[in-house]
């Protein structure tokens, strides 16, 4: 079954059809800013314009708008082709980006950049399953764990500031989700802030 790979919760801006164990064809592009302009073109250069017979997307944590954006993506689509839609873990797509290099450490700690100075952490074990929840950490509270692989966005600035480990630079690339374990699949592709929103709600005068 061919499926549309979608996420868009960093500054990568990354797309893949996947057919089975396949990568039919792929974009992915470092584009920072700018997500809800590049997206759905970015899918259209897809073969037949990235028509799949199901959609699954990125659900964050990352960047609030590149999140909402990837996930609205995805369920339009999802509504228009008339095919199944479902969510996954950003950090767990990285991961799967980095699947031979967590084997051989027998783990790692995913650090991605999370806004306003903290880092979305996550441990991962060899076989890419969470062994512990996502949290949002200021970098001198993060530094305290002890995984010696670290990969990530903000892995190199990790390692350096703990001044121990082993840095593996990763972005989420979406070819990467044929190594995500069958349990890494949500049902209902919704957003995951990883903290608090920015925006309060203004109290009842």
């Amino acid at each position: 079954m061919r499926q549309l790979v979608i996420d868009s919760a960093s500054e990568a801006c990354s797309v893949a059809l996947l057919e089975g164990a396949n990568v039919v064809d792929y974009r992915h592009e470092v584009i920072g800013r700018g997500h809800a302009e590049r997206l759905v073109p970015l899918i259209a250069e897809l073969i037949d314009g990235g028509k799949a017979k199901a959609i699954v997307v990125g659900c964050g944590p990352g960047s609030f708008a590149g999140v909402r954006i990837g996930v609205a993506a995805a369920r339009a689509l999802a509504l228009g082709w008339q095919v199944p839609v479902h969510g996954f873990s950003t950090l767990a797509l990285v991961a799967a980006g980095a699947a031979d290099a967590i084997a051989a450490a027998g783990g790692a700690l995913v650090v991605m950049e999370g806004g306003h100075g903290q880092w979305f952490v996550q441990p991962f074990a060899a076989n890419l399953s969470p062994r512990a929840d996502l949290r949002s950490l200021q970098p001198d509270e993060a530094v305290a764990l002890t995984d010696e692989l670290v990969v990530g966005n903000r892995a190199e600035q990790f390692v350096a500031r703990r001044g121990i480990g082993l840095a593996l630079a990763k972005l989420p690339d979406a070819r990467a989700f044929l190594r995500l374990p069958p349990g890494a699949l949500l049902d209902q592709p919704s957003p995951i802030y990883g903290r608090a929103p920015d925006a309060k709600p203004m109290a009842a005068a």
